[in-house]
């Protein structure tokens, strides 16, 4: 499984031209000039690292919504070859996920296995004992409200990513807590993104390997 981080801040707006119509249209709906900047740079780098996995163009991808939301690859009609030598993973077999927040965008990539991955960063205050009870329970919420406000921050951006992670991998989105894919636990890995920020990333079962990635314009 390999996990990439980019700072979207850091990126220009070339990677606009990656995506499509539809993209560039939603982009544009974003009332905040920053907003769309953040938007359409962490999707123009999902289709470039998509390309490069697949060995196809970034711009000819097409995505579908699956049951609960969760974006998948669409297979290209007949006759549609890589764009490179080497043997590329096929469309039904490359699982990805995308995740971003303020500055950060994490994108998680794993043959054959379903993977979800989360990204948080602080931003403005939150009422975390409120938010934790709804979405993890009295026994959470109590034991994030006996923390110091620094601490009950921080542990509660990484309970809520690896909740998210969790969810994603299992393509129910937020509300399907319930639902599951199979009878196990994904696998899980929190990763280090830096103060006031947490990151998580979920896989069916363990993976081989877990390489991390820096995406570089």
């Amino acid at each position: 499984m390999h996990v990439w981080r980019a700072d979207l801040t850091a990126l220009t707006d070339d990677c606009r031209e990656l995506l499509s119509p539809a993209e560039q249209a939603r982009a544009d709906r974003f009332a905040r000039e920053r907003d769309r900047q953040l938007w359409t740079r962490a999707h123009g780098v999902l289709r470039a690292l998509l390309g490069r996995y697949l060995a196809r163009d970034p711009s000819a991808l097409r995505f579908a919504a699956g049951a609960y939301g969760k974006p998948e690859l669409v297979c290209e009609p007949p006759g549609s070859a890589p764009t490179a030598q080497r043997a590329p993973a096929t469309l039904a077999t490359l699982s990805f996920n995308l995740s971003h927040s303020g500055h950060l965008a994490l994108y998680a990539f794993a043959a054959t296995l379903a993977v979800g991955v989360d990204v948080e960063v602080a931003r403005r205050a939150v009422n975390e004992v409120a938010l934790a009870a709804r979405a993890f329970g009295s026994a959470q919420a109590q034991r994030l409200a006996a923390l110091d406000p620094v601490v009950r921050e921080q542990e509660f951006l990484r309970a809520w990513v690896r909740h998210e992670a969790v969810l994603k991998c299992r393509g129910t989105g937020i509300g399907g807590a319930a639902a599951q894919t199979n009878g196990s636990e994904p696998w899980i890995a929190e990763l280090d993104v830096g103060p006031r920020a947490a990151a998580a990333v979920a896989l069916e079962r363990p993976p081989r390997e877990l390489c991390l990635w820096e995406w570089r314009a």
